[in-house]
C-alpha cells in the first residue's frame, strides 16, 4: 500500500509521459466498500445511458454493437455517499496529488464511468480539457479502479508525452449537429496508444492534456472506474463542467486573488440536487 510520497522516479515518469500507474493506493476493505456504494448509486441514481455521440462510433463499433453500446455514469459521487467523501480525501492519494500539483490542492469533481458487460462502449482519443477547460496543466485526473482492467474490458490507453503539446482542437460538430468532443480518429487511432492495465484498488493518473481513450468492454462483467479530478487551486478554469463552482480543499489553503469575494451561499453555485430535464445529456468525459 502507498504510504509515502511519490518517488522522484515516479514524478519524473509522470512529467515525461503524462500518466502514471500507482498500485494499491486503496486497501481491499476500502475498495470493497467503495464498490458496494457505487453499485448502490448505479441502481438508485446513475444515468443508465450516458453514451458519447459522434462519427467515431462507426469507426470502433459495427452497426449491431453500436446500437446496443452504453455507458453508466453520474457526477460527484461524494454528494451521495460518505464512503466516497472519504475516498476523495484519502491521505495516500492526497499526498500523491501534492507531490504533483503543489501544496494547495482542490478537488474539482468526481465522475462514475461504468462500461456494462459485452457492449460497454469504447472512447475515441481525447483530452479531458475539452470538457473542463483550464488555464494550465496543473490538473490531475485520477482513475480509481474498482475492477481489474485489461484489453478485453477496455483498460485506459495513453499517447505518451502528448500532454506537452497543450490543448488541441477537438471535433464538436458534424453535419448532423453537435457531438461529444473528440480528436480525429484517422490522426489519433486507439491502436497507437500504450495500454495501462491496473488492479482493483490501484489508481492510474494523467494530465488534463494527455490524449487517451479505451476499447469496448467485451467481457460478461461490468468495468467500474471512477474519475477523481484534482487541480492546483490557482489553476483557473475558463470553461466547461463545474466552472465557477468551488471544490473541497484536500490539501493546503485557498489563496485569495485580488478582488476575489467570498463564495456565494446561493444553491445555484453547487446545485447538486437540482432536477435535470429529461432531454438533458450529462457531459461525461469518460474513458
Amino acid at each position: 500500500m502507498t504510504t509515502t510520497h511519490l518517488t522522484p522516479e515516479q514524478i519524473a515518469f509522470y512529467h515525461e509521459h503524462g500518466y502514471l500507474h500507482i498500485p494499491r493506493v486503496f486497501t481491499q476493505a476500502e475498495t470493497d466498500e467503495l464498490a458496494s456504494e457505487l453499485d448502490w448509486m448505479m441502481d438508485k441514481w446513475a444515468w443508465p445511458d450516458a453514451s458519447w455521440t459522434g462519427p467515431w462510433r462507426k469507426v470502433y463499433m459495427n452497426a449491431d454493437v453500436e446500437k446496443k453500446s452504453k455507458l453508466v455514469g453520474m457526477h460527484d459521487l461524494q454528494f451521495y455517499s460518505s464512503a466516497w467523501s472519504r475516498c476523495v480525501t484519502n491521505p495516500n492519494l492526497v499526498r500523491c496529488m501534492v507531490d504533483l500539483l503543489g501544496a494547495n490542492v482542490e478537488l474539482h469533481h468526481t465522475t462514475m464511468h461504468v462500461k456494462p458487460p459485452e457492449t460497454g462502449h469504447p472512447f475515441p482519443m481525447h483530452q479531458d480539457n475539452a470538457f473542463y477547460e483550464h488555464t494550465d496543466g496543473r490538473y490531475v485526473d485520477v482513475l480509481m479502479h474498482l475492477d481489474n482492467t485489461r484489453h478485453e474490458n477496455g483498460e485506459i490507453r495513453f499517447l505518451p508525452g502528448s500532454h506537452k503539446a497543450g490543448y488541441l482542437p477537438h471535433i464538436t460538430k458534424t453535419a448532423d449537429g453537435p457531438c461529444t468532443p473528440h480528436l480525429p480518429t484517422d490522426k489519433y487511432p486507439l491502436d497507437a496508444t500504450v495500454p495501462v492495465p491496473a488492479s482493483r484498488g490501484d489508481v492510474v493518473i494523467f494530465n488534463i492534456f494527455t490524449i487517451h481513450g479505451s476499447h469496448l468492454n467485451q467481457t460478461n462483467e461490468a468495468r467500474r472506474l471512477v474519475r477523481l479530478g484534482y487541480r492546483n487551486v490557482d489553476n483557473v478554469q475558463v470553461g466547461g463542467q463545474s466552472k465557477g463552482r468551488p471544490g473541497l480543499m484536500v490539501a493546503g489553503r485557498r489563496n485569495r486573488r485580488p478582488g476575489q469575494d467570498l463564495f456565494t451561499t446561493e444553491i445555484s453555485i453547487t446545485n447538486p440536487v437540482a432536477p435535470l430535464k429529461k432531454d438533458a445529456e450529462p457531459a461525461l468525459a469518460a474513458r
